[in-house]
């Protein structure tokens, strides 16, 4: 087994290596609050997120003040946790990885280095929405959608596969190093092929393809008339209607069936390794409870996991939407997909 984890730590870390060559803004999120050495109290937590602070930082607050526990928190590239928990094996000092998405967890699955959640815990969620051996369960739901501008996108593509026509020349932004774009990727390999998604990105390289360092500048770009169309998750759009109702953009649905319909989700797993695996758990719980989901609507705007909790009323509902049917797990070939981006000139 440990050859498997070495081979898996190995991998990520080459993977990681090649992200931060590009730029440090190839992190999901700063890196803070670095955690000590010592994980001996009992009321400590530790916490590896590649979810950023600004997104769940008033969350783990709320689980500190309720809980009574202290929690430490190491925030950064969800690709870099993985791969620094790998590497660090039973000596790492995270009790809980909180990931952007579901490859990362699957990768750690393959690893064995993830403790099997309580029984009730992973049949909280759709089994579809949880690892079939019990190593990690979803905390919330994303759909990969276009946001395109209401002002001058009055017919928008059906199709991802779309955006390499004329008609799109330089209006299209991604963010080639952000975490849910790789995963839309991997998805996009498992379900059309190499060779197919190859093409695609040369085809989007060849059409002037504006690139971005994360999701809030495309969404930024297009209320701002530098792009007309960007590849994100939906829920970055209520960050800014909240600020301004009027922001002359929409997520627009697409490829239903199809990698660009994926819907991804971010997800919780405790280490083998935690000192503190009572209070990991609980953490867990507190994500999965109704206090913990209602935050994820009304404060991150993602779709909630619990059925006890209902999407927000301007979301589509997940039942109408049609994601691709491919299991989550199969996101965790991040190497596979980092190499082909780099074949393909996405990345250097």
């Amino acid at each position: 087994m440990p050859d498997v984890r070495a081979g898996l730590a190995l991998r990520l870390s080459l993977a990681l290596l090649a992200l931060l060559s590009i730029a440090a803004a190839a992190c999901a999120s700063e890196e803070s609050g670095q955690p000590s050495a010592s994980q001996s109290g009992s009321d400590e937590l530790t916490i590896y997120s590649g979810r950023g602070e600004s997104l769940v930082g008033p969350l783990i607050e709320r689980f500190e003040e309720i809980s009574g526990i202290n929690v430490r928190i190491r925030y950064a590239g969800t690709a870099e946790l993985a791969s620094a928990i790998l590497e660090e094996g039973d000596r790492s000092r995270a009790d809980v990885f909180y990931s952007q998405d579901a490859g990362a967890l699957a990768a750690l699955a393959e690893g064995e280095v993830l403790r099997r959640l309580p029984d009730d815990v992973v049949a909280s969620v759709a089994p579809e929405l949880a690892d079939a051996s019990g190593r990690w369960v979803a905390t919330s739901g994303r759909a990969r959608v276009l946001i395109v501008s209401t002002e001058r996108v009055p017919n928008p593509p059906d199709s991802v596969f779309d955006l390499v026509n004329e008609e799109w020349r330089g209006r299209v932004g991604w963010a080639p190093t952000n975490a849910s774009f790789q995963a839309f990727v991997t998805a996009m390999r498992q379900i059309h092929g190499e060779d197919t998604t190859e093409q695609w990105l040369r085809s989007m390289l060849a059409n002037d393809v504006v690139e971005f360092p994360r999701n809030s500048p495309i969404v930024q770009a297009v209320g701002d008339g530098e792009i007309d169309v960007g590849l994100v998750n939906h829920y970055y759009l209520f960050r800014f209607l909240a600020d301004d109702p009027e922001f002359p953009a929409a997520n627009h649905f697409t490829d239903p069936g199809a990698a660009g319909g994926l819907v991804n989700v971010a997800g919780v797993a405790v280490l083998k390794s935690s000192r503190n695996s009572e209070n990991a758990l609980k953490f867990v719980r507190f994500l999965l409870s109704q206090e913990g989901q209602s935050y994820f609507r009304e404060q991150t705007s993602e779709y909630p996991v619990i059925s006890e909790i209902d999407a927000r009323p301007a979301l589509v509902p997940l039942a109408e939407l049609n994601p691709p049917s491919l299991a989550l797990t199969s996101l965790s070939d991040l190497e596979g997909t980092i190499e082909l981006l780099r074949d393909a000139g996405v990345l250097p």
